[in-house]
């Protein structure tokens, strides 16, 4: 089913399978707003927290100690907004067979698939049937403000989905649309261009973080780095002043306050100028 963007994909699954009281999982850290629609369908957002020493990646063990006879649904994204993981085969099978195993269904945000670093992408939809794939355009094509996405069911649940969104939105914008068919069958140089930009950009994101001695994750995919940094909301304040703007790690869930989310969907001089500013920075 074609969506107005990854972001009605997400609440469209949030507000056809979710009822009160239902407890949803939930990546910690993870994209804010999956939160924010588990609480609108009324269900309880539960954290499961992918560790910053195994970097950020959720494992089958952070899900299976989550697991009550209340839990109705997983939200996974990988590569992960904010942290850049990118999580192991190993872990997404192994997630997808607890999801058949315990009968709760997958809504997997794959909206970074293409934007990876030297690893491979793997989707649970791969190995289970109680799986949901959210992917579109706005990132690998750079589409963002024409909000053109899909999502991928089985035909049972599709037809539930379907009820939600015609009397959401109607339809994807039919220009949009003809953009993204364009987009996705037609000549892939200019993805493959800009992951390579991608990539040289995180190499020096991540490597001068280091260098001033942070803390932080090798980032294999997406366009975030999520530094671990002491007093996360004055650097950031601090840093705004000067003149870059990146944003706490908090409303990203408990694992993250003490981290900062940086974009590098920059280009590499900005990127260098922000690291020389930050680099100084007295805070």
């Amino acid at each position: 089913m074609v969506t107005a963007g990854a972001s009605e994909a997400l609440y469209v699954c949030t507000q056809t399978l979710f009822n009160k009281g239902d407890d949803i999982l939930i990546p910690n850290p993870g994209f804010l707003a999956y939160s924010s629609y588990a609480k609108l369908a009324e269900s309880n957002p539960v954290e499961v927290t992918a560790s910053f020493e195994n970097g950020f990646k959720l494992t089958v063990a952070d899900v299976q100690e989550k697991i009550t006879d209340k839990t109705k649904a997983l939200i996974l994204n990988s590569p992960s907004n904010p942290t850049g993981a990118v999580m192991d085969k190993e872990d997404i099978k192994g997630i997808a067979d607890l999801a058949t195993d315990h009968d709760f269904m997958i809504i997997a945000d794959e909206i970074y698939e293409k934007i990876i670093y030297g690893k491979k992408h793997y989707s649970p939809g791969a190995y289970s049937d109680n799986v949901i794939t959210i992917n579109g355009f706005s990132k690998t094509y750079a589409m963002t403000g024409l909000r053109v996405a899909y999502l991928a069911g089985n035909e049972v649940i599709n037809e539930e989905l379907l009820k939600v969104h015609q009397n959401c939105v109607a339809c994807a914008s039919s220009i949009a649309q003809k953009g993204a068919l364009e987009a996705l069958t037609g000549p892939q140089d200019a993805v493959k261009s800009m992951i390579k930009k991608f990539s040289r950009r995180r190499d020096l994101i991540v490597s001068s973080l280091r260098d001033m001695g942070y803390e932080c994750s090798d980032c294999d995919g997406a366009f975030y780095a999520f530094p671990k940094i002491e007093r996360p909301q004055e650097f950031v304040k601090k840093a705004a002043e000067a003149g870059v703007v990146c944003v706490p790690g908090a409303p990203f869930g408990s694992a993250g306050k003490e981290h900062v989310r940086m974009s590098y969907a920059n280009s590499y001089e900005n990127i260098e100028k922000a690291m020389n500013i930050i680099r100084d920075l007295k805070y």
